[in-house]
């Protein structure tokens, strides 16, 4: 007797958060997020088709069974952990510190940056990871990464934390030339949280397994890092409680 095929897996993303999910100048799904996600149907060998979705409507459509699962930079809070079920997370953009060409920062643990000012945007889990952790410091507050950067530029800071993919735009710019990537802050999941993970409806364990399966193969087989350089210079996998690589 013929073994039935498994059903299409249906996927919605935003298409709206370059460079991990948008729409192409067709109207299609693109970026990271849709290539990974084909990429794990090809593991699961399974069809899978992607269709996009504004944000408002993400969690409805999911528990209203309009789609199968979501890939759209969905973080597994604790909140939506009541409400949705999530694979093992696919990926977690780091943390990372910056600072001038010129300067000579071999250690950026605490004890390496005890009595180094460090810039950070106010009111962020950024800020809020330095001044626990890194109390030998001065940490002074900006109002966003931009100003804490451009403080950097003048001197008047010896290190900037921040959002890793945001300051790689800054230092893709005219003003970033002057400075340069120091190191990772290492992970902290009371600060850092639980990384991207597929959302799924809860109670969905055979489909959660699956891409969980499916997230460790690619991974293992070099899949992941090849499409994570298509859109990304720098390790975005989530640590597991250790340093990003």
């Amino acid at each position: 007797m013929a073994v039935e095929a498994s059903p299409p897996i249906r996927i919605a993303t935003e298409g709206a958060f370059p460079p991990f999910n948008l729409a192409d100048d067709k109207g299609e799904p693109a970026g990271f997020e849709v290539e990974l996600g084909r990429a794990l149907c090809v593991a699961m060998k399974t069809e899978c088709t992607f269709v996009l979705q504004d944000w408002e409507g993400m969690s409805e459509g999911l528990r209203a069974g309009r789609y199968d699962a979501v890939m759209s930079s969905m973080a597994s809070t604790r909140e939506r952990r009541f409400r949705m079920s999530f694979s093992k997370p696919y990926y977690l953009v780091p943390p990372a510190f910056i600072a001038r060409r010129d300067a000579a920062v071999p250690d950026t643990s605490p004890a390496g940056l005890k009595g180094k000012t460090i810039g950070v945007p106010g009111l962020t889990e950024h800020a809020a990871y330095l001044e626990e952790l890194y109390q030998g410091s001065e940490i002074r507050l900006f109002g966003n990464l931009e100003e804490a950067a451009l403080d950097l530029l003048s001197g008047r800071l010896d290190l900037v934390l921040g959002d890793k993919l945001a300051l790689q735009r800054f230092l893709d710019s005219r003003e970033g030339a002057c400075c340069r990537f120091v190191g990772n802050a290492r992970y902290h999941p009371a600060f850092h949280g639980m990384g991207v993970s597929v959302a799924l409806r809860r109670g969905d364990v055979a489909l959660r397994e699956r891409f969980d399966a499916a997230i460790d193969q690619v991974i293992a087989d070099g899949t992941y890092d090849r499409i994570r350089a298509k859109y990304l210079p720098f390790d975005i996998r989530f640590p597991g409680g250790g340093p990003w690589r």
